[in-house]
Formats: structure tokens, sequence, C-alpha cells
């Protein structure tokens, strides 16, 4: 029988944030894209149209109970690590790496799939296992088989930035649940001899974007050409900025994969110090909106899914914004709810939508 608890309950905090941050995304895409001739839907009508149906699903979502999602989540890994596996036998390839899997009406992403998955698996397995003392390396060796699995496929593809999402994602429903500071300081060692073995695992153009981080000036028209152009765009928007639709680097093309990866670039030349700081504060609050929400859960598996969506969210802001600002290297993550493409744009009103399922369920049980 249908609660009216669930409708006195609705999150329209939750929801009008994410709808604010993503209407600013797409007056972005719109100036970034004033210049450009399209023959068919432009680019910011295509993400108005993903919003619609991210939107759809978030209401879908909220119309079951989120617990049902722990009885599936082992068979919803094992459909995507097939899908992943898939991708390298059959996926379609684009810009020297094989990602997508053609479905005839619209390309499928699966390493951006897997970020939901894996929330719900290591949400299951935490919350079902409660360690006072924190989890010890000997309890942790099942939940990394679960990730390394993944992660090795996504690398393969290859796609450092998903991988490197991944892993960052369920280190931080990790450090929630608990961890001995002596597996802590273990961690921290297989992770710093990881990254100096990864070294000589990454592609040739991989440890390029690594050494352009380092010296971007070393290249300036080559590798370098992308960060060198997104620091004059942010740095020239000043403390009010140039105004909407007056930026030169994007209007006189300058900066490339505006609508994409750079998109944040755009905004800050075009609405500057000030504009950035208010978009910031509302990715600030759906962070700590989402923190709210997860020590608010009727139970620890909700809890748990609460904290890994808000960790996909916050790692994706972060990222991203030090990829553009040349805090960190190049590795193509975009920033939720702004930059463009349908995949992500799914996967994030996915998360937004367990979101709202956790905080609406809260005084329920």
């Amino acid at each position: 029988m249908f609660d009216r608890r669930l409708v006195v309950n609705f999150d329209w905090i939750l929801l009008l944030t994410v709808c604010s941050l993503a209407g600013i995304g797409i007056l972005n895409l719109y100036s970034a894209t004033a210049n450009w001739q399209f023959a068919s839907t432009p680019i910011y009508m295509k993400q108005l149209i993903w919003l619609g149906g991210g939107l759809a699903l978030v209401l879908l979502i909220c119309c079951f109970d989120y617990r049902h999602l722990e009885h599936f989540s082992i068979l919803a890994y094992i459909i995507t690590i097939g899908m992943l596996s898939s991708v390298l036998l059959l996926g379609k390839t684009s810009m020297g790496a094989t990602r997508w899997l053609n479905l005839g009406f619209f390309n499928l992403q699966p390493s951006e799939v897997i970020k939901i998955v894996m929330i719900l698996l290591l949400a299951r397995t935490f919350g079902r296992t409660a360690l006072p003392e924190g989890y010890s390396m000997a309890d942790l060796w099942r939940p990394a088989l679960l990730l390394l699995l993944p992660v090795g496929l996504i690398l393969k593809q290859p796609d450092l930035g998903t991988a490197l999402m991944l892993i960052f994602i369920s280190m931080s429903m990790l450090l929630f649940a608990g961890v001995q500071n002596k597996t802590l300081l273990g961690l921290f060692i297989l992770g710093g001899v990881a990254v100096v073995l990864g070294w000589f695992g990454l592609h040739d153009y991989q440890r390029e974007r690594i050494q352009t981080f380092l010296n971007p000036e070393a290249d300036p028209l080559g590798s370098g050409y992308h960060i060198i152009q997104s620091k004059i765009a942010v740095g020239s928007g000043g403390f009010f900025g140039k105004g909407f639709l007056q930026g030169t680097q994007s209007q006189l093309s300058f900066l490339p994969e505006r609508h994409t990866d750079f998109a944040f670039s755009v905004f800050a030349e075009e609405w500057g110090f000030v504009g950035c700081s208010l978009l910031l504060l509302g990715y600030l609050f759906l962070v700590v909106w989402g923190i709210y929400i997860a020590r608010h859960a009727a139970d620890r598996f909700g809890m748990f899914l609460a904290i890994g969506v808000t960790a996909m969210i916050f790692w994706h802001i972060v990222v991203n914004l030090g990829m553009v600002n040349g805090l960190l290297p190049v590795v193509g993550v975009p920033l939720p709810l702004f930059s463009y493409g349908g995949t992500s744009m799914v996967t994030t009103m996915v998360g937004i939508g367990l979101l709202m399922n956790v905080s609406m369920r809260r005084f329920m049980f």
C-alpha cells in the first residue's frame, strides 16, 4: 500500500539543488557552443533531453524501496563485468580508446555503470559487516578482489580517469566503514608501490599527460595546449568575468573540449571569481547534503549507499576542477551535471535518485 510519508518526506532541497546546477550547466553549454554550426540537435538541447530522462529515472528510482537493491547487487556486478569484457571484444573505438558498446539507439559506457554497481556492492558488503575495531588487511581481500577486476578491465580500454574514480569511491567508503591504523599504513604503502610500478604500465599518451602536468610550457602548442588555454580562460575571467557569451578563449575557439572536460573553464572566463564561488558553493552544499542523508539513513546499507554516491560526486568535482586549473593531470573526468555527456548525466542522476530514495525512507523503519 502507498505510504503518504514518502510524499511528505520527498527531498525537494536535493532535487532543486541538482536542477539548479544542471540548469547552469546547460546555459554554459549554450555559450560554449554558440558559434558552432549544428546539422542536427544542438549539444545543449541534447543535454536538456538527457537531464529530462535523468529526472524521470530519479522519480522511477524513488518509487521502490532501495533495500531491494541489496539483493540484486551481485547479479548487477556480474552483468556489468560481462559488459566491460564485451567492450574489449566488441566495443566502439573513439580517439584511441575502446569504451563504448553500440546498442543501436545510443552508445553505452559500461565503465560509468560500474561506478553505481560497485557502490551497491560495497554498501552491501560494509553494511552487513560491522567491525568496531575497524577492518584489517585480512578482512579486505574480498572487497579488494571485487574492485580490482573492473579496475583492470577499465585500464585495458584504456581509461585511467574512470579507474581512478572507482578506486577513490571505494577507498572513501572503506574509510567511512573504519580501518585499523596498521591497515591504513599498509594501504598507503601498497598505493605507493602501485604508483611506482604503474608508471611503467602506462600508455605513452598517459605518461605524456603527467609530464605535461608537471611542465605544460615544455610543449605549448602540443600536449600542453589544453591546460595552458584552460588556465588562461580561468585567469582572464577576473573577479566578475567577461559576461555571458563574451569569453574570448571559448568564443574564438582557443579552448579545446570546452563542452566536455573544460566546461568549467568557459564558465570561469564568463562569470569570474564571483560566479565560480557561487557554483562551488552549490556543489559544496550538494556534497554536505549527501553526507547529511547518509548520517540520517534508516539502516547501514542506506548509509553506505549515500556515502558512495556522495563520494562519486565529490571526487568527480575535485578531479575535474583540479584538472582544468592545472593542479592535476588531464585524465578526462567530467564535471557532474555540468559537462556534456549522456552516460555521465544518466549515471549522476541515478546516483541522485538513490540519494533521494534513502532520504525519503529515513523515517520509515
